[in-house]
């Protein structure tokens, strides 16, 4: 029966896994979000069929109080167990309906993001061959539910894993925060084939890293002075784990002082990560960003401008910040091959106000 619902799982998310992935224009990232903008009014049904489709004893592991602490408990590192319900103890059906929650939630950019990361556990554990000391399991992902998905209601919904990190607050039917987001890959791009699923060279988080690249490459001597960060590269991005995002700026170069051109290559690079959610939510952020003065924007680089050599940046402004890194070797040796990146809300994660 277990290796029937691998199977079963694993065929429901081979249909989402994209082709090798190549720098996208805004316009390509928006034709890969979804035309209904109201992703609330489909995420509550999803997750109220997730439930029911659950026993008394999944349902009680996967059901906690809005006002539990675990809500705000997140973390992106292979972890023995999570809060909530893993597909892996879940029947076919069950696991099918947690996807189609998962699909509720996110546009089909981040779900087709999400679900190769979680197919990439698979990678990782051929690559350890047995010498890593962590569970590698494409079923070994978490859903929670935080509260009761009913209108006047606030209530939350978890989707958690190793490399992955999905949060979101809602009010009745209208999704108030949706961070942390935080999504990852190792390796960043694959140096080797591993059968059809994962062709050599294939890139799930290309855009976050290539537009990155392309911004920093563009800039001029004065500009790359004002946008370089002292000291040494990170190891990690910063408030890994924390319940709220680091309100220290770390300076950089603002957004007023690239030309058109750079500004078009830093906005397609939030859209990078803005485009993993639905429209709405998309959207909502894109307003708050405007009506807080894009120009105040700040964008701030450390290491190297080029693949295989550690690289981190920051976008940071009013409302939000992104961090992106690529520092640690990937499972089979190859330097700088592991991509962490999140944004957060600088107003506060978990609809909770920062302090």
């Amino acid at each position: 029966m277990r290796i029937l619902i691998a199977l079963m799982f694993s065929s429901l998310l081979m249909v989402y896994l994209p082709a090798q992935e190549k720098p996208a224009t805004d316009t390509q990232l928006a034709k890969q979000t979804d035309k209904k903008p109201n992703a609330a009014l489909q995420l509550m049904p999803a997750t109220k069929a997730f439930l029911e489709s659950l026993n008394e004893q999944q349902r009680e592991k996967a059901s906690v109080a809005f006002d539990s602490e675990q809500r705000v408990k997140w973390h992106f590192i292979p972890m023995a167990t999570r809060k909530g319900l893993p597909l892996m103890e879940m029947e076919a059906a069950q696991q099918e309906a947690a996807m189609k929650l998962m699909r509720a939630a996110v546009s089909k950019l981040g779900y087709d993001k999400a679900t190769t990361i979680m197919q990439l556990e698979t990678v990782l554990k051929e690559l350890e061959a047995g010498k890593g000391t962590n569970e590698r399991n494409p079923e070994k992902y978490y859903f929670t539910v935080f509260g009761k998905p009913e209108q006047g209601a606030r209530w939350g919904l978890s989707i958690e894993g190793h490399h992955l990190s999905l949060n979101f607050v809602l009010n009745g039917n209208r999704i108030v925060d949706s961070t942390p987001q935080f999504f990852a890959s190792n390796p960043a791009e694959l140096k080797d084939s591993y059968g059809d699923k994962f062709p050599k060279g294939m890139k799930v988080l290309g855009s976050e890293e290539q537009l990155g690249f392309a911004l920093v490459r563009s800039l001029d001597a004065q500009q790359l002075a004002k946008a370089q960060l002292p000291g040494k590269t990170p190891s990690e991005i910063r408030g890994a784990g924390e319940a709220q995002p680091p309100t220290e700026p770390l300076g950089g170069l603002a957004a007023a002082d690239l030309n058109d051109e750079q500004k078009e290559i830093l906005k397609k690079l939030m859209m990078a990560y803005t485009n993993k959610m639905k429209p709405g939510v998309s959207k909502s952020r894109w307003k708050l960003i405007d009506e807080a003065g894009f120009d105040k924007i700040t964008f701030a680089w450390s290491g190297a401008k080029k693949p295989g050599v550690g690289h981190y940046y920051v976008i940071q402004g009013p409302t939000f910040v992104i961090e992106f890194i690529n520092v640690q070797p990937d499972a089979a040796g190859n330097p700088a091959n592991h991509i962490h990146c999140v944004w957060r809300d600088m107003q506060g994660d978990f609809d909770l106000p920062i302090k």
